[in-house]
């Protein structure tokens, strides 16, 4: 028992199982948005199966991109600890793991709908395909970006079965939210990224300039969050969440400057974390009160 535990624990660290709240709050929002629309009852059944979808492409994910990238992180200063580097899970391991999260994903999906599970492999596609992009091309925040903003589109398409304007709102806006602050956490490795041949906007356009990009991308995170609040016709407790959310995007980036990256850290996921979570609750409360669709 004890050793299932810690492997189970070596396993959550390796994909990092806690940044699961970042997408979702808005895979939360997406199902909800779904079941007003339809007029259906809440299935707790099929909220189950979400949340299990999320867990097994996340887990894919991350494991995946921890498998590609092990050379690079046993190179680098900063991901040298990382499990695979360290020693603590091997290759293989990780592989498998990868795997299994994989055929659950897809699996999980069987029982939902058949949209959702003919766009399974769509998905993963996405979500696995992101860990190369580094490698070609400076654009990998965005395509990071896409990967998470299948959250609320997705979630949607669980209960309906039907693709809407509204959910698409919030996937762009997930998309400009994760992209921005994926750059702010490269940062960290601008360095290591251009002596590797290792691409990202901060190794092309520099620190300073790769803060301005992040800014111009949480501008238009930002925009989609007024256009999704106005076409969806939310009421003054959507626009409380919404002008948190806005704060913590400007709280983050005063955190962080070209010369100091010493907050990086507080900015990439205690403050995104945050963020998320309460803008959630506050459009999910909005949808309850209000039955918006």
């Amino acid at each position: 028992m004890i050793a299932a535990i810690s492997g189970t624990k070596k396993f959550l660290s390796l994909v990092k199982f806690s940044h699961t709240i970042f997408a979702l709050p808005f895979a939360i929002i997406g199902f909800m948005l779904g079941t007003a629309a339809s007029e259906q009852p809440f299935s707790l059944k099929l909220f189950g199966l979400m949340l299990l979808c999320m867990v097994f492409a996340r887990s894919a994910a991350m494991g995946f991109n921890r498998y590609i990238d092990r050379e690079f992180d046993a190179r680098n200063a900063r991901t040298a600890i990382r499990e695979i580097p360290a020693g603590v899970i091997s290759p293989t391991a990780a592989l498998v793991f990868v795997i299994i999260s994989s055929v659950l994903f897809i699996a999980t999906t069987w029982f939902i709908n058949p949209l959702c599970f003919y766009l399974s492999p769509v998905a993963l596609l996405v979500v696995l395909g992101y860990s190369y992009t580094k490698r070609f091309t400076w654009l990998c925040h965005v395509v990071l970006g896409i990967g998470l903003s299948l959250a609320p589109i997705g979630a949607y398409l669980a209960v309906t079965g039907v693709f809407n304007l509204l959910p698409l709102l919030f996937s762009f806006t997930v998309l400009f939210w994760v992209s921005g602050f994926d750059i702010i956490y490269s940062l960290q490795d601008e360095e290591f990224d251009s002596a590797n041949n290792l691409y990202s906007i901060p190794a092309f356009l520099g620190k300073k300039n790769a803060l301005l990009a992040s800014r111009f991308l949480h501008l238009a995170s930002i925009s989609f969050v007024i256009a999704a609040g106005i076409i969806g016709h939310f009421g003054f407790i959507y626009w409380i969440g919404a002008a948190f959310f806005l704060s913590m995007l400007i709280y983050q980036h005063s955190l962080v400057k070209p010369t100091d990256l010493s907050r990086v850290n507080l900015a990439f996921a205690t403050t995104n974390g945050v963020a998320s979570v309460v803008f959630g609750c506050f459009v999910v409360a909005d949808i309850l009160l209000r039955g918006n669709i």
